[in-house]
């Protein structure tokens, strides 16, 4: 099988105009090297870290908003491609939503884990993220919390969340303070 490319924002979240992000392109692989691509054309100024490439943005504007992917190459060859990763740059209008975890930040093995996204407005909907993951989960206020029921070892990490409001337009908040949840 070819390998498995992940690809992920670090910081994770929607950039606001003029912050700053890092694409990062990850593979368990050897002898090869990596190609970002956006919207089909590759991007020079891959950082190599190992077996991570990293792409920084800095003072983003749209021209930096897109689908991004990533390519393991060996010679000409393409060996893997990542998913997609949409990039987004909005403007943030509304506040900076707090992130917090029951039982706590250090849990058992087999733990029910609930995170909690607070935020200063009514109908909003949250994702909430995990560094190193392109995926993010999404709950809307009415759900309230984003319930873990089972947490093992690969559920820790540094986590933050992000509220939105639907409408006429989207409105983005601010991503919150990193949270580290540790499962022992």
């Amino acid at each position: 099988g070819s390998p498995t490319i992940s690809i992920f924002l670090k910081p994770p979240g929607v950039i606001p105009p003029g912050g700053s992000t890092t694409i990062c392109c990850s593979c368990q692989c050897d002898n090869g090297n990596f190609v970002l691509y956006k919207n089909g054309h590759q991007l020079p100024n891959l950082e190599l870290h190992g077996s991570r490439a990293e792409f920084s943005i800095s003072n983003a504007t749209q021209e930096d908003a897109g689908p991004y992917t990533c390519h393991y190459l060996n010679g000409q060859t393409v060996l893997s491609h990542s998913e997609t990763l949409d990039v987004l740059v909005q403007e943030f209008h509304l506040p900076k939503p707090v992130l917090s975890v029951l039982p706590g930040q250090e849990v058992a093995a087999g733990a029910h884990v609930v995170f909690h996204c607070t935020i200063a407005h009514s109908s909003v909907s949250c994702f909430l993220y995990l560094e190193g993951q392109n995926k993010a989960e999404l709950f809307s206020k009415e759900q309230g919390d984003f319930n873990l029921s089972h947490a093992h070892k690969g559920h820790g990490g540094r986590y933050s969340c992000q509220c939105y409001t639907k409408g006429a337009s989207f409105k983005w908040s601010a991503v919150s303070k990193t949270l580290d949840l540790v499962v022992k």
